[in-house]
């Protein structure tokens, strides 16, 4: 029998990181990366250079695999559903995977399934009446703010902006009215922390997930997660992996699923609400703590979802596990920090992605488990600041 062939479009980190898995499950992994230097491109020896917008790169790139996959969602739907058509087997399909492209879409069928959300609106495509729709909005809103978005191509931070006025956003008002993507308003949510829940699910129906986690954002991207989410009482847990499970199911996901979710407390007495914010149908950001704190990553994970295979344990191996991410550095090379890290921090799981250094970039991360919450993150933490050259 032969090695299954999985594709990936996107040569990001998140392909990166299939590699190892892959190769360990004997899987041939072929990757379309943006330049040959790119980050999964530097381990996977399959890696044709493209852009996912090239229609001919994706068809070449598909040719004799077993499976389409992602490590980003910024894909051609009509292309993905002809791929469909003619035989390939993508996972998550386009009918799914639409959800996170679009987030007015993904709000509709959300709410149509009584998924907890935000308050939300779409806004007109004409800017004269999307300019009166946000100022209702706003108007009823408890402080007089509210996150307007772009309801496509958004990500870390990226395609959002909490505004207290309609003249804040005119400039997308008149990229809508070029043609550009369609904006939402949601209100802003006065939460106590963010949460994600990590699901996987295969073609079969098997669905698994992995503890709740906290997940700490700064500047609209993924600073730090904590595994599990420290405080959260085990009912409050169950309600949030229901929540993520039927999402998975009840809009067919295939592999793995990121639900982001807002936890709002109450009054005193009262169980906290929690909110999904956002929804990733790939490897996720709050899930990389899995690879050295589960004894099942989600890469490996993913992997087995989209090619039907029995899914793996997602205990913890230990009672906590911090991850750090690495934003931004002021050394040259990560790897100069290399010995001082190991050296006073044997115990931390470093993962470079093999990326040039820029500010606030996602170059790295550094993984501690422990039975001492505190020691835990200050070791993470720590270990991060010598990456960044502090």
């Amino acid at each position: 029998m032969a090695a299954p062939v999985i594709a990936v479009i996107g040569g990001g980190q998140l392909a990166r990181m299939m590699a190892p898995a892959a190769g360990a499950l004997g899987v041939h992994l072929r990757v379309l990366v943006e330049s040959a230097d790119s980050s999964a491109a530097q381990l996977v020896v399959d890696a044709p250079v493209g852009a996912a917008s090239d229609e001919q790169a994706v068809r070449d790139l598909v040719r004799g695999v077993d499976v389409l996959t992602f490590e980003h969602e910024h894909v051609s739907d009509d292309l993905l559903h002809d791929l469909v058509r003619s035989g390939v087997p993508v996972h998550p399909g386009p009918h799914a995977l639409l959800q996170a492209q679009d987030k007015i879409v993904m709000r509709r069928r959300l709410t149509e399934l009584g998924a907890p959300c935000p308050r939300w609106a779409e806004l007109s495509r004409d800017p004269a009446t999307a300019r009166t729709e946000l100022a209702g909005f706003l108007a009823a809103a408890r402080d007089g703010s509210a996150v307007v978005k772009t309801s496509r191509g958004g990500y870390d931070g990226k395609g959002v902006r909490v505004v207290r006025s309609p003249e804040e956003v005119d400039d997308w008002f008149a990229g809508v009215a070029a043609g550009g993507p369609t904006l939402l308003v949601e209100e802003k949510v006065p939460f106590a922390r963010e949460l994600a829940v990590l699901v996987a699910r295969s073609p079969s129906g098997e669905v698994r997930t992995w503890p709740v986690v906290e997940s700490v954002q700064r500047d609209g991207v993924c600073a730090e997660v904590v595994a599990p989410a420290p405080g959260l009482t085990a009912a409050e847990a169950e309600r949030a992996r229901e929540v993520a499970t039927r999402i998975a199911e009840r809009l067919d996901i295939t592999g793995v699923l990121a639900v982001e979710m807002f936890e709002v407390r109450g009054a005193e007495g009262s169980e906290p609400e929690i909110l999904v914010n956002e929804l990733a149908m790939r490897p996720h950001n709050s899930g990389h703590w899995t690879i050295d704190g589960s004894v099942t990553s989600q890469f490996e994970q993913h992997l087995r979802a989209v090619l039907d295979l029995p899914l793996g344990d997602t205990a913890p191996t230990a009672p906590w596990t911090v991850m750090v991410n690495v934003l931004g550095s002021g050394l040259d090379e990560l790897t100069d920090a290399l010995p001082g890290v190991l050296g006073q921090f044997p115990d931390a799981r470093v993962n470079l992605y093999g990326k040039a250094v820029r500010p606030g970039r996602k170059l790295a991360h550094v993984n501690v488990s422990g039975t001492d919450l505190d020691d835990v993150r200050s070791r993470a933490r720590a270990a991060a600041a010598l990456l960044r050259g502090e």
